[in-house]
Order: structure tokens, then sequence, then C-alpha cells
């Protein structure tokens, strides 16, 4: 075992705080990975304060990893020593379900391995995450990361990246569609730039006039306030797709009315409460309300790949890990352009 340091939520009214964790020794499929940077995203906080339930404390978040190999095992053939590499939200599955054999990895039918606050398939050994200087994964979930871009910059496309990348790719959003998004936070504007790269007419809803200056910098070809009835009214029947990134309690069904027949919402955030939607507003139109939930690991490096072509990133802030607790409150309060990355040297 090799003791790294970290940060941890030790429970869920406590601030996140060091903590030394241990890490396995490289088995022959493994690869060791030395964490450049580590992106933070809405799913930390929800752990970290055991909102979802069933948080394991002490809690190592962060699951949009980004760094370099510094030990691989005997067998593993796809990487070497001093290779950019990344982790996303899982790290293993059971490899021979349905899902696993599609390589829909993330749908494992007996469960796949989150990177942190999860069992190994082992169902025994708890997986703590990205806040830390190192961390060994299967090569098999391991990610190649192109030297094109910034690596600060792809750490968030690890979660935010591939969550809205895969519905794009499923409905197979393409050249003329329009297609809103719902929400310019971390996830939404990825959401843009992604959509807007694969020829889609990209509308963001938002209810903050402020951020228009920023959709439009982001891709967006229109802009409208959601808290105005007339605005909704005016969109109704408009939209091929829309995509929901919004986490906190909202009415579906108003934006479901802004569907054309045959359209599709796809939610990607979970707000705190179960939410009511009338049949009709799915009947009426023949519309389709659906998830999805990030990617499996070819579609993630499909992505990744994808990214690096069309000089894709996020839009981060980078901070010391000294600064996490901080981080939280302000992505909470909204007050973050778009995604915040650790520099995880600052935990040397």
């Amino acid at each position: 075992m090799k003791a790294v340091k970290s940060y941890a939520a030790h429970s869920a009214d406590k601030p996140l705080a060091p903590y030394q964790l241990d890490r396995r020794e490289p088995g022959a499929d493994d690869v060791e990975i030395k964490i450049l940077y580590c992106g933070v995203c809405h799913s930390d906080i929800h752990t970290a304060r055991n909102e979802w339930g069933g948080t394991m404390y002490p809690v190592v978040p962060g699951h949009e990893i980004v760094g370099k190999v510094t030990r691989v095992g005997d067998k593993v053939s796809r990487f070497k020593v001093g290779d950019n590499v990344g982790v996303g939200c899982f790290v293993d599955s059971c490899g021979h379900c349905r899902n696993c054999a599609e390589d829909n990895e993330q749908y494992c039918e007996n469960g796949h391995s989150q990177t942190y606050n999860s069992m190994l398939q082992d169902k025994k050994t708890i997986t703590y995450g990205g806040y830390s200087t190192h961390i060994v994964v299967t090569q098999k979930f391991v990610l190649n990361v192109s030297d094109k871009l910034p690596l600060e910059k792809v750490a968030p496309l690890l979660c935010a990246g591939i969550t809205t990348y895969s519905p794009l790719k499923h409905w197979n959003v393409k050249k003329g569609d329009k297609l809103a998004v719902v929400g310019l936070g971390g996830l939404g504007h990825m959401a843009v730039k992604i959509a807007a790269s694969m020829g889609a007419e990209v509308t963001v809803l938002s209810r903050s006039k402020s951020k228009e200056k920023d959709a439009s910098e982001l891709g967006a070809h229109h802009f409208e306030i959601t808290t105005e009835k007339e605005t909704m009214k005016k969109l109704a029947g408009s939209f091929d797709y829309i995509i929901d990134t919004v986490s906190a309690d909202h009415d579906y069904n108003e934006y479901l009315a802004l569907l054309r027949t045959n359209g599709v919402m796809v939610l990607l955030g979970v707000p705190p409460k179960p939410s009511d939607v009338h049949a009709f507003q799915l009947i009426g139109g023949r519309r389709s309300l659906v998830g999805s939930l990030v990617g499996g690991i070819k579609e993630t490096q499909e992505m990744l790949d994808y990214c690096a072509e069309h000089n894709i990133t996020s839009d981060v802030e980078m901070i010391g890990i000294d600064k996490i607790n901080e981080a939280y409150e302000r992505t909470l309060a909204g007050d973050v352009h778009y995604r915040f990355v650790i520099d995880m040297a600052t935990l040397n």
C-alpha cells in the first residue's frame, strides 16, 4: 500500500480537511496516476454533505481527473510512464452483463464502481476520488488525453463533457436541429459548446439576463429569459431537443410545452424533489421525456478525441486545494464560470 495525501469530508456538516489514505500498489492490469488537476462537480458537494444519502465517511470526492502515468502493471499495453491520462466517474464494472458487453458500463446491471464513495468489484474495498495526489485504476477505465489541449481545461470533460456529449450523440443531434439548453452552468456551458459544434441551432433558456453575453460567446445563437411568460408562449413548439441541466426544483411541464411534435427533453440535472409531469404534455405532441447518465468508456474516449479535434474545453477557474470549501459555497451560489478545477500540486 502507498500512503497518499488527500482532502476528505468526515461528516455532512464539517468542512473538507487533509486526510491520508492508502492506495493499492499497481497490479498487473493497473495504472498508477499522479493527479495534476481535478474538477469540482456539484455531485461532489451532494456526496460530501450526504444530500443523496449513503455517503461512507471519510469520503474523498473528485471524478474529473487528469494526470500523468507514473507506474504500470506487467499486463498494461495501452499506457506507458509519462502519458497524459484521465479518469472519469467510474473505475470498474462487472464486465460481463449485457450493458457492459455493449460498452455501456455506466449502466452496469451488477453495479459499476464509481470513482469515489463506492465499492470496487470485490464489493468490500471503498473507492476514494481525485482530491488526492495519486490514484490507481484498472487500465480499461483509464482514458487517453491529447496534449493538444490545456490539461486543466480538459479535467471537467471527464464528467460535464461526457454527460452532455452522450445524449447529443445518442439522439443524433445534427446540423439544423433546434436545441435548447436549460441552465448555463457547468453542464450547460458544455452542452452549448458541443451542440453548436455539431451544427445545431442553440438557444439558452435562463432565469438570469446577466448570462446572455456568456451564452453568445460560448456559441449559442439565441438567449431567452424563462421568467417571462410571454417568452415561454412565444417559444411553444419551437425545439427538436431540450437539454435540461438544472438541479433545482422547476416545472418540467413548462419546458415540455416548448418541444415540437416528436421532440425530446433530456434530463441531466437531479432536483431534490420528484417532479409532477402531466401526461398530456407527452401525449399531445408525442414528446419524450428521457434521462441520461454520463457515457461508457468507449464513448468517453470518443468525446475526448472529438473535443481535441474541435478545440473544445471547459471554461475553468483554478483553485488551490485549500480553497475547496470556499469553492463549494461559490458553486452553490452560482459564482463560478463555469467549473472549478483544483491544481493538485497545491496538495504536495
